[in-house]
């Protein structure tokens, strides 16, 4: 059994070469790679990796979460152009949504990567979710699911397989999986809807996610038979490969182990394990699923069969993709603006605030730096943890560096940047520092704007955080960049 279970592991790697144990095993059946930030440098040298994985053996999966907005691989280090899903939920023009989602496939078609584990299905009810936020196209089932449709539709015009996530719903959750096993109690109706449309249009893989429903599975819906061949296969009706989210992930690795979980994954339905970690645990995975009593011949064998199906091309014709000038003006169109917010009279002073989101690679995006690139008299500074390291200020000084910056706002407009507050006691904390003191302060939210209360009537949110929303709000504040 050991070539075909080798088939049905999707690995990461690291560094901006392929290793050669790594080349070895694509040439003795390995399913395939997916790839993040720490392993791209530059488009040429992306190019380069994805031709010698694809190279290096046959029906190779290369794989990536290249979802638009918050969370992109191939922009990490700019931020992405593509204004999110929360933002292209609120603009709610579905022709847009297909445009976008051919325009990251496009780019992704041009670099030999075959499948994107995107679009995010997940219906966002949870204001104080950690993790899906403005990943999500909304709170409402049947606005989702139209997104959701638009985008995998535009994708797959272009080749590139889509992967709706997270099955059976993670938008109810307040606890990151990447840290901990969230536990949903609500209704899981209105989450499967996305999920049942995007089925009906043709998707080619849907993510699991490890997220406990009580009723339905007592442990992991990645691990649960009845999620994955009950729910998904027998009752929805979905035919083509089940992904698993990374068994490295705590939901999986502080529970049952990163090794038996992948067991337990395959036994339960899925086709392809995702993990990452070091070479080493990653064959030690695969040697504790050679012979495992719980997969028997023809589970692996029907598994192996829909991973190299997933690697074949996509048929369909080439949706229009989304231009920058169309991106940005969905991002101008997402923003949410109190009454009286908008150019401001003077260079502002910037207060950066905003807290990284755990379990995502962090990108490059600063309101800070986008203004300042507009107009050299803005200042400020960033008290943010995912603030460069020549510019963080350490845990313990946080709270004066606050006072000096209050300080050196003295006489200017003050812009203050956040990301749902409302959830982070520290970010609160200082935001209610601030206002106290500054009351006419600008707080500009680049999460999903469930933090708007918290800024007494001096809001703009900007759904999201990638450069074009980020873009949008600077315009807004200060005027095009000339």
């Amino acid at each position: 059994m050991t070539s075909t279970v080798d088939r049905c592991l999707l690995v990461g790697m690291h560094g901006y070469t392929l290793p050669r144990p790594l080349r070895d095993w694509l040439a003795d059946g390995l399913g395939g790679v997916v790839l993040f930030a720490g392993n791209i440098a530059d488009r040429d040298q992306l190019g380069e990796l994805v031709a010698d994985i694809r190279s290096a053996g046959d029906d190779v999966v290369v794989a990536v979460d290249e979802e638009g907005g918050d969370v992109t691989r191939l922009h990490a280090a700019t931020g992405a152009p593509h204004p999110g899903n929360l933002a292209l939920g609120a603009v709610d023009d579905t022709a847009l949504t297909a445009r976008v989602g051919a325009a990251i496939g496009a780019e992704l078609a041009a670099l030999g990567i075959n499948l994107n584990l995107a679009p995010v299905a997940d219906v966002n009810t949870n204001p104080d979710n950690p993790i899906i936020g403005t990943r999500s196209f909304g709170a409402d089932p049947d606005r989702v699911a139209a997104h959701v449709v638009a985008y995998l539709t535009g994708l797959q015009s272009t080749g590139v397989a889509a992967c709706a996530k997270h099955f059976p719903g993670h938008g109810d959750t307040a606890v990151d999986s990447h840290l901990a096993l969230p536990t949903v109690t609500g209704d899981l109706e209105p989450h499967l809807v996305p999920f049942r449309a995007a089925i009906a249009a043709g998707v080619r893989a849907v993510l699991t996610a490890h997220v406990v429903y009580p009723g339905l599975c007592d442990g992991p819906a990645t691990l649960s038979r009845a999620v994955l061949t009950g729910l998904l296969r027998d009752e929805l009706g979905f035919g083509g490969a089940v992904v698993t989210d990374s068994m490295t992930m705590s939901a999986i690795a502080a529970g049952v182990g990163v090794a038996e979980g992948a067991a337990q994954a395959l036994a339960a339905g899925a086709d392809l394990v995702c993990m990452t970690g070091d070479f080493r645990l990653q064959r030690e995975v695969r040697d504790h699923l050679v012979g495992h009593p719980a997969l028997s011949p023809e589970r692996v064998a029907q598994a192996v069969a829909r991973v190299r199906a997933l690697a074949g091309p996509v048929p369909g014709d080439p949706t229009a993709a989304a231009t920058t000038a169309e991106m940005a003006a969905a991002a101008r169109g997402a923003l949410v603006a109190d009454p009286g917010i908008g150019r401001l009279d003077a260079a502002p002073y910037v207060l950066e605030l905003s807290p990284p989101r755990q379990g995502i690679e962090l990108t490059a995006g600063s309101l800070l730096a986008m203004l300042n690139a507009r107009d050299p008299r803005v200042t400020g500074t960033r008290l943010a943890p995912n603030a460069p390291a020549d510019s963080l200020v350490p845990t313990g000084d946080a709270d004066h560096a606050l006072s000096d910056a209050l300080a050196a706002a003295t006489g200017k407009p003050l812009v203050v940047v956040v990301r749902d507050a409302h959830r982070v006691p520290t970010t609160r904390q200082r935001l209610g520092t601030v206002l106290a003191t500054r009351p006419d302060a600008v707080v500009v939210g680049i999460g999903t704007g469930a933090d708007r209360p918290l800024a007494a009537g001096r809001y703009l949110g900007t759904r999201g955080g990638a450069r074009v929303n980020l873009s949008a709000a600077a315009d807004l504040l200060v005027g095009a960049r000339r």
